[in-house]
């Protein structure tokens, strides 16, 4: 399989985002369209959704929200509902645009509430995989972001993210005031979960230091589709980066099985399941 990336910028919803893609060889498979975390951006993925389009075969979108990375420069502070805004609004238009139709959303910490909230009000993802999700707040959460604005004003953290993002300061303090706002502590999406037929793989480290187990809990036992859950020693917020060999053979095994699952179904049934459209923009 080609590894060849495509980068380029598209508007959505009136702002310039930062995409890249990675085409596949293969028309059997779903696009994978990976959503970062709160504070990440498409170089913070590394040299992850590469690994992962080569091991799956799959063809890859990977972007950077409004206010990280490359994309345009956040002009004002965040609103409570960032996220919904972001899946019910904003990735519908940039699927819609790339063509792109019944994909597996990855995401990551926010990206992965963003999936959740995507998969409760659509019915046509070919399957979710999350990455340490939040589904609610919980005080460990607070603790760990107020202890990041504390490194963000007394370490050399505003250099480093400076690599990732055309403004770290406003990508930090739009994710890190939300989050601490008051307002924020009521912050749920439970209410999206029932609605989830899709499969899903729920990944998170025991010694996550923004969420517990809990979350995963909750995805288990209130969606409505199938939940595979893998919970993992020595790591913390970034299984992929903590623990990316497990990381990497769990997203592939889970692949094969959507694709061989809808290898199985009747003609005419898996027509919209599986995106095989690898147009290049």
């Amino acid at each position: 399989m080609s590894t060849r990336t495509d980068s380029f910028f598209m508007i959505v919803r009136g702002r310039k985002l930062e995409v890249q893609r990675i085409p596949s060889d293969r028309n059997d498979r779903p696009t994978l369209v990976f959503l970062h975390e709160g504070l990440g951006s498409v170089s913070l993925w590394r040299d992850f959704p590469s690994s992962v389009a080569a091991k799956t075969r799959c063809p890859v979108l990977v972007y950077s929200r409004y206010g990280h990375g490359n994309s345009e420069i956040l002009d004002g502070p965040r609103n409570v509902n960032y996220m919904h805004d972001e899946a019910l609004e904003v990735l519908p238009e940039l699927l819609e645009k790339l063509s792109i139709r019944a994909p597996v959303l990855l995401g990551h910490s926010d990206g992965g509430s963003i999936a959740l909230i995507y998969a409760g009000a659509y019915d046509h993802l070919k399957g979710l995989i999350l990455l340490a999700p939040h589904v609610f707040v919980e005080e460990i959460s607070v603790t760990s972001i107020a202890a990041a604005k504390v490194a963000f004003e007394t370490t050399d953290l505003p250099m480093r993210m400076q690599r990732h993002h055309r403004d770290a300061e406003k990508a930090f303090w739009g994710w890190n005031n939300i989050w601490l706002h008051t307002d924020f502590r009521s912050w749920n999406i439970e209410e999206y979960l029932p609605r989830i037929t899709c499969p899903v793989l729920a990944i998170q480290g025991f010694e996550d230091e923004y969420g517990t187990m809990a979350q995963l809990e909750a995805i288990r036992n209130q969606t409505a589709g199938s939940v595979e859950i893998l919970e993992l020693p020595n790591c913390k917020h970034s299984p992929h980066r903590d623990q990316p060999d497990l990381v990497l053979e769990a997203v592939a095994a889970f692949i094969e099985k959507l694709v061989r699952d809808a290898s199985q179904e009747p003609p005419g049934e898996s027509e919209h399941t599986l995106d095989s459209d690898n147009t290049h923009v």
